[in-house]
């Protein structure tokens, strides 16, 4: 039996939805025809609309018989009356309708497919189920193996359908590898795999085996079965007791086997049970591993009241990955948040539950999100915050807990430059340094500056910091700033200048390097996001909520793709955050006007234009399993870091060509443009 903390608790009737098909009659040859599949159907949906009392509008029936439909044992109940006129024939059209376009929208916590009628293995070893529609030319089907990866993923709401039981009355065989057997390529595909969702599988026969149909009682010998096992339950008692159901079968047949019936040769398989383990591993599934606590209704009456009109923090992900390790579990594969809200991922963390010392996941999030409200200052939501964690730990006498760490420090000198509103020459200036704080270190007082004094000024300020102790060192030793990021704001016509090849005075005998290669460099133009400021902020939040990594986080843009939609294009969804510029043209020549007008608040470029050596992705992205570049890999959100590994590496192999006498490849060129809203001082106009 399943235990019952793995069922819905409002599972029943109401949250039960079903896709029922028999088919008896086939368009590609009478010889296909099977007297059957179409009254299992009928069975099995009187079991659904009677003992299990679902309602007929949650079934989605399909029939294809060989007799007229009236002639069909309908039987005399509302129900089955209602499914009587609303059935529809087992084509591939109704098929794809009913189970991915009508289905997933539903509202239901268990999902039931039972199928009856021909079955074949393709190449892949998938399932294929042939609809009545099926032709020589081509072969109609449902291929189920990949139609329940399609329901696992969250193309199917997430809170929906954690349950889903396929119970399929067809043969496993081959399909024949002929050119009159087109079955073609099917393949639904699918979004990113929910966790919590449990699927569980019943097949009439073995791979490779014939599920056996008595053509006289017009009963498939699997569903009789079934159905004897099913009798009276409810849903949630047919559904808990599945496994049980499997293995009971399955002794039958062999004991039917074993006295010599050959029709009950071994022909029936148990996929897996709902814990996704084979019954071979019968002591193993049932071992009880400890399990961490669940949210009690106080707790998540708190976190309703907490969460309350909050956008996810930027800290989310970092948040959400940290509750694994402290509470001792495996971090998820995929990357990034589970939802779009606060109660959404305590949903998806609740459902995972914890690790072996009884931690429940949700409990490290919040206390991470309330060290981080403090640190930026929220005291109140800190202070809500850190109660809820020490109510709920002590309603639910949980572990002590270990303090998060604590927030990345990092030292940044922020460089604004803007055009004179008269049009004199130069520009007005102004540099902040961040740190705890935020701290004016210089302005040109309202005078307009050449690129060349705002230079030396820079450097003057970066020699000041390095020579000054922090505040707050230790008694006794000086922590002295250490300047990580340097950050130009300026005006669109200045996004391509070479401010990291700046030249810096280092070390003994007058040596200098460029400024690039000491610090991190970037450009912004905020000034230019007034019309797109929705796209900037919403492209920066779905890239931190993400964890800086996904597929969809990076595009390469290539110069045929430089047109007038390009920005439009960029516009239209969150993703991509980052455009890799693969294109020969100077920036300025509509890549940068397509960024900015997308929103997009990274890009990297080659500075003048021309095809970096090697490509972007493959000088910035690591190797994926294929050893290509794996976009989905790369780390957005370290891009300034990872281009000053770049520019260093550059700067080597120029010095190892120069004493090898050979041509250079002419230095470090790239340019990274680096717009964080969240980081934004001094916006008030310098004019």
């Amino acid at each position: 039996m399943t235990p019952a903390d793995f069922l819905p608790p409002a599972l029943g009737p109401q949250r039960t939805f079903a896709l029922v098909a028999g088919i008896e009659r086939y368009d590609i040859s009478h010889r296909w025809n099977l007297r059957g599949p179409a009254r299992d159907a009928l069975r099995f949906t009187r079991w659904l609309t009677g003992p299990a009392e679902v309602p007929p509008g949650n079934v989605r029936l399909l029939l294809s018989p060989l007799d007229e439909p009236g002639d069909l044992d309908w039987t005399d109940s509302p129900a089955m009356t209602a499914l009587r006129t609303a059935y529809r024939p087992a084509t591939e059209e109704n098929v794809k309708s009913a189970l991915l376009d009508e289905l997933p929208q539903c509202d239901g916590d268990l999902l039931w497919i039972f199928w009856a009628g021909h079955g074949y293995l393709g190449p892949g070893q998938e399932l294929m189920l042939p609809c009545a529609d099926a032709r020589p030319s081509q072969i109609r089907h449902l291929n189920l193996d990949s139609a329940l990866r399609w329901w696992r993923t969250d193309l199917v709401k997430q809170r929906r359908f954690a349950l889903q039981a396929a119970l399929v009355d067809s043969c496993r065989v081959d399909a024949p590898r002929d050119t009159r057997w087109n079955f073609g390529n099917t393949d639904y595909g699918g979004g990113r795999s929910v966790p919590g969702r449990r699927q569980f599988r019943l097949y009439a026969s073995r791979e490779g085996e014939v599920a056996q149909n008595d053509p006289e009682r017009g009963a498939g010998r699997f569903t009789e079965a079934l159905l004897g096992e099913l009798g009276a339950r409810s849903v949630r008692e047919s559904v808990s007791g599945l496994p049980g159901t499997a293995v009971s079968i399955h002794r039958a047949f062999q004991e039917l086997r074993e006295r010599g019936e050959g029709w009950q040769l071994p022909q029936f398989i148990v996929d897996r049970d709902w814990d996704a383990c084979s019954f071979l591993d019968d002591d193993l599934s049932r071992a009880g591993l400890p399990r961490a606590a669940r949210l009690d209704q106080a707790a998540w009456d708190g976190l309703g009241e907490l969460f309350e009109g909050r956008e996810p923090p930027r800290c989310a992900y970092e948040a959400y990955a940290w509750a694994f390790k402290a509470a001792g579990c495996t971090t998820p594969a995929h990357g990034g948040l589970p939802g779009d809200g606060l109660l959404e991922v305590v949903q998806d963390l609740d459902e995972r539950q914890g690790g072996r010392g009884g931690m429940p996941l949700a409990v490290p999030f919040v206390r991470f999100l309330a060290d981080r409200a403090a640190a930026a200052g929220d005291a109140r939501w800190a202070a809500r915050l850190g109660d809820w964690v020490r109510a709920t730990r002590e309603r639910l006498a949980l572990p002590v807990l270990p303090p998060p760490p604590p927030p990345a420090r990092s030292t940044v000198v922020h460089v604004r430059l803007e055009a004179p509103p008269g049009g004199e020459d130069g520009y007005l200036a102004r540099m902040w340094l961040r740190g705890d704080g935020i701290r004016h270190i210089w302005e040109s007082e309202g005078a307009p500056v050449a690129l060349g004094e705002v230079r030396e000024e820079l450097l003057r300020q970066l020699a000041l910091l390095g020579a000054a102790p922090q505040d707050g060192g230790e008694a006794g030793r000086q922590a002295y700033a250490a300047v990580d990021r340097i950050e130009f704001h300026v005006p669109y016509e200045l996004l391509d200048a070479d401010f990291d090849q700046w030249p810096v005075p280092r070390g003994p005998a007058g040596r200098r390097r460029a400024l690039g290669l000491l610090h991190q460099v970037v450009v912004r133009c905020p000034q230019e996001r007034a019309d797109t400021r929705a796209e900037w902020h919403g492209s920066w939040r779905w890239l931190h909520a993400r964890g800086g990594r996904h597929p969809d986080a990076v595009r390469v843009v290539a110069d045929e793709e430089v047109t007038d939609v390009l920005g439009m294009e960029l516009a239209a969804q969150p993703p991509p955050a980052c455009v890799l510029a693969h294109t020969t043209t100077a920036p300025h020549a509509g890549l940068l006007e397509a960024v900015l007008e997308g929103g997009l608040p990274v890009a990297v470029w080659r500075r003048g234009g021309g095809l970096p050596a090697p490509a972007l992705l493959d000088l910035l992205a690591p190797a994926g399993p294929d050893g290509r570049p794996d976009p989905g890999a790369l780390d957005v959100l370290a891009l300034p870091a990872r281009l000053r590994e770049v520019r260093r590496a550059a700067a080597g192999a120029a010095a190892g060509a120069a004493r090898a006498r050979q041509p250079g490849a002419g230095g470090d060129q790239l340019v990274l443009l680096w717009d964080d809203p969240d980081d934004m001082p001094g916006l008030r106009s310098l004019a």
